[in-house]
Parts: C-alpha cells; sequence; structure tokens
C-alpha cells in the first residue's frame, strides 16, 4: 500500500528550459537534444519552450514558478536572463544559467562557464547559491544600475548589430571625450555627499559584463551595493581608465570613490537616463536603490570545483615557467 510519503518519493523533479532562438551569434539547434539527453527521464519532468517576442521568457517563468517547477533554466542572453530572474525572485524555484549573450554579466560574475556543455554540467551538478538583487525606482537588476557615462553607453550598445568586448571598448572611447558629467547629490547609509561624476554605478557585483569591472570589491551575497564615483576624465586619462576597467583595476583610480551602503537616494539635476544590467530606461530626477538581501537562487560552481580549477591554473603555470 502506497502512502504520502512512497508517492513524494516517486515524484518527478520539474524542469524548465526557455530558450531566446535570436539572442547572441551562436547556433542553439543543439541545445534542446543536449539538455534532453542529459536529464533522466525518470526522476525528472523536462519542458523545452522557445520564446517568440519580448516579455514571452518572463510569461514562462512565471507559469513555471506558479506550477512548482524545481528549475527554470535559460538558453540566451543577458535579457533572456534578466526577464527569468526578476520572475523567479522570491520563489522556491532556482535559475540555471547557458549563457549565449554578448555581455553574460550575471553568467560571469557567477563563474558559469561560457561554454554551453561546461555550464550545462554546472546545472546538473545541483549547487546553489542564493545571491541580493538591486531595486532602482522599481526596477530590478542582479548586477548594476547606473547613471552618467554609462547609461549612455548602454542606451548607445543596445542600438549595435555587433556586440561582444570590443563594441563595449569602441563605444567608451569614441564617445567618452564628448559626454558631458553631471552633478548628483547622494544620500546614503551613513551621511550624503554633492559629486559631479563622470561614471555612477550602483553595484550589487564586481563587473557590467563583457569583463569590464566597475567594482572589484563588490559581493552579491553581502547585502550592501558598492557605488562607484568616477570623477569627470580629461582625453589623456580616458585610455589608461579604460585599461583598468577592464583589467579589474579600476579602483586604484585617483579619481575613484567608492561607497558601501544598502540604499541609496539620488538627486539629479534633470531626468534622463539610467540603465539596468545593460538595459536603458528613461527616469526622473530623483532615484530610490536598495538592496534585496538573499533573493535569488542559482546554479552555480562549488567551491571545491573552482578550488580545484584554480589549482590546475597554478600547477600549469608552475611547470610552464620551470620549463
Amino acid at each position: 500500500m502506497f502512502t504520502t510519503k512512497h508517492l513524494l518519493i516517486m515524484e518527478k523533479e520539474k524542469v524548465c528550459l526557455i530558450i531566446n532562438p535570436i539572442s547572441g551569434t551562436e547556433s542553439k539547434k543543439n541545445i534542446p537534444e543536449m539538455v534532453a539527453a542529459a536529464y533522466d527521464q525518470k526522476k525528472f519532468e523536462l519542458v523545452i519552450r522557445i520564446t517568440g517576442y519580448p516579455g514571452h521568457a518572463t510569461e514562462i517563468a512565471r507559469q513555471a514558478v506558479k506550477e512548482h517547477y524545481r528549475y527554470v533554466l535559460t538558453a540566451g542572453g543577458d535579457g533572456t536572463v534578466n526577464e527569468v530572474a526578476r520572475t523567479l525572485i522570491n520563489s522556491n524555484t532556482t535559475l540555471g544559467i547557458i549563457p549565449f549573450g554578448s555581455g553574460n554579466g550575471l553568467a560571469r560574475e557567477l563563474d558559469i562557464p561560457m561554454d554551453a556543455e561546461k555550464a550545462l554540467q554546472i546545472i546538473l551538478s545541483g549547487n546553489s547559491r542564493t545571491i541580493d538583487y538591486g531595486i532602482a525606482n522599481d526596477q530590478i537588476f542582479f548586477c548594476t544600475c547606473g547613471f552618467g557615462f554609462d547609461a549612455f553607453i548602454s542606451d548607445k550598445f543596445a542600438e549595435e548589430k555587433k556586440r561582444g568586448p570590443l563594441g563595449y571598448l569602441r563605444n567608451i572611447l569614441e564617445s567618452a571625450v564628448d559626454f558631458k558629467s553631471e552633478e548628483y547629490e547622494l544620500i546614503h547609509d551613513e551621511g550624503s555627499l554633492k559629486e559631479r561624476a563622470f561614471v555612477l554605478t550602483c553595484a550589487n557585483a564586481s563587473q557590467y559584463g563583457n569583463e569590464a569591472y566597475i567594482a572589484p570589491g563588490a559581493s552579491m551575497d553581502d547585502g550592501k551595493m558598492n557605488v562607484s564615483i568616477l570623477k569627470p576624465l580629461n582625453a589623456l586619462e580616458i585610455p589608461q581608465t579604460t585599461l583598468q576597467l577592464f583589467t579589474k583595476n579600476i579602483d586604484k583610480n585617483s579619481k575613484m570613490t567608492t561607497l558601501v551602503t544598502q540604499k541609496l537616494t539620488i538627486h539629479r539635476e534633470r531626468k534622463g537616463l539610467m540603465h539596468v544590467d545593460g538595459e536603458p530606461v528613461e527616469t526622473g530626477r530623483e532615484i530610490n536603490v536598495e538592496i534585496i538581501q538573499k533573493g535569488l537562487k542559482v546554479l552555480v560552481p562549488s567551491v571545491e570545483k573552482k578550488k580545484k580549477e584554480t589549482e590546475n591554473i597554478f600547477s600549469s603555470l608552475t611547470r610552464w615557467f620551470n620549463e
């Protein structure tokens, strides 16, 4: 005779794979077969959905949460990942990422491999981490929201047909000289200050994506944001500052100030753009930003795996120097 306990043991875990067919430049035609082959059909119920229009990934993820899916996986770019992640916050459904975007900010920050097969192995390992997220005037972000030059670049980059680190770098160098900085009043947990800034970024993660590190000291599970304030630059300072951004040394720039806070109110001279995880959004003169702790479950590499990879790299370098 079967009891409730036996029924719970027999129940399959539900997995939903959401594929955005048009994100990135790599083909995803083999992804459904690869994922289906990886899951034991006796233990998992796998549903594969293809997005057909903006916001479709949100609709699919919302239904998956409603139906108590254990995992929702994404094979797409930053837009698809963020659509799904925003829907999964404060739920019991865990996000898995197979990166196919240009920046892959969240995936890179969580050390998820850019290779689809390796990313799937991370997902199958079942190791999860619960990370913070941010809210800026009701707009949810996971890595960064920003104002000033980074919002301007995000708006310009959104129109690019060819994306990636080189396009991002080119836009920075071509546009930085002509950009006009703005004055901000910042009210944070410990006080307030006024500053004219070229870049003003609220960072839950250390990077924008594309391995452009605006806040090298930021953590995704400390309940705080690192507010990076870069004062106006002259033409001679732009190349060196850009190099620091891509070499994880921007915090060493003499014109960089960093605040660490849980809440931030920003007053600026005029309404305009901000970006949330690289997506440009029109907003007003006052912006309220806060970090919500432990809101999203994500499948990530285990600490042991990361340690082993680091040891392998160190071992390879040691052999190379000894040859």
